[in-house]
């Protein structure tokens, strides 16, 4: 039997990487080599992370994507790339970029040509849109905020435990170059999604997700359609933003892992 691909998972916008060990733990359990780095600047610790917020600020989407395509040319081989929120993002422009084998989204951000903006989406965002100089900044989330946009579909216990456990600052530059794509002929948030050529893409949606309803997801997968490549879809409806790392993480995880050996990976 041929070695499986590495995995890399991708983190979004205000978790910090480790918030992955659990998912490492089940799919290193099931064969696979995991990592999971930060985003440029963030810290080995959530405590770091919190205590340097300049060190995350300022970085965009294409410093995110050119920190994880130099990360993966110093594998054994191209990975399999799980992302959520704009790690979604980042995990579909790689496997755009032929620079995966296959990739997940979860709750992925919304790429350049995406319409749908739903207003829970950008209640969501505010704490960042709410200052343009935000742009150039790390934005921290209270937990309040936090309950909102990751864990509405938590007893806010269990939201506010998460954020205690996870929550970092983070950059506000992708999002005002999502916010811009559609008005902007070489935008960052530009995938490759006519890449016929591509390893197989799964996005998966939140039903309740606040940050990146369904609507978008569902718009995401529209923008494939010119692509023979495999893309897939699935949604959990009673699940929100905090899918990857809420009590019910190990189900999304178990999909994800079924999914992957389909495609034979």
């Amino acid at each position: 039997m041929p070695a499986k691909p590495p995995v890399l998972f991708v983190h979004g916008l205000w978790l910090h990487p480790a918030s992955w060990q659990p998912w490492i733990d089940l799919f290193t359990e099931r064969g696979y080599d995991c990592a999971a780095p930060g985003w440029p600047g963030v810290a080995d610790t959530v405590a770091e992370s919190r205590a340097d917020a300049d060190a995350i600020a300022d970085h965009g989407i294409d410093d995110v994507d050119a920190h994880y395509s130099t990360i993966i040319e110093k594998l054994p081989a191209a990975p399999i790339v799980i992302g959520h929120s704009f790690g979604g993002m980042i995990a579909q422009k790689l496997l755009g970029e032929d620079k995966a084998v296959a990739a997940i989204g979860l709750d992925a951000a919304q790429i350049k040509g995406v319409l749908p903006l739903p207003l829970s989406s950008l209640r969501s965002t505010l704490p960042v849109f709410k200052n343009p100089a935000n742009k150039h900044r790390a934005v921290s989330l209270t937990a309040e905020q936090f309950r909102y946009s990751f864990g509405n579909a938590l007893t806010e216990e269990e939201s506010d435990a998460l954020y205690e456990k996870w929550a970092i600052p983070a950059p506000g530059r992708p999002l005002f170059e999502a916010a811009t794509a559609n008005f902007s002929p070489h935008s960052p948030a530009a995938v490759e999604t006519g890449n016929s050529g591509r390893g197989p893409l799964l996005l998966v949606a939140g039903g309740r997700d606040h940050t990146v309803p369904e609507a978008i997801t569902k718009a995401t997968l529209k923008q494939y359609r010119h692509s023979d490549a495999v893309t897939d879809y699935e949604v959990f409806p009673d699940r929100g933003h905090s899918l990857t790392i809420d009590g019910g993480w190990r189900s999304i995880a178990a999909f994800c892992l079924t999914w992957l050996a389909e495609q034979g990976l």
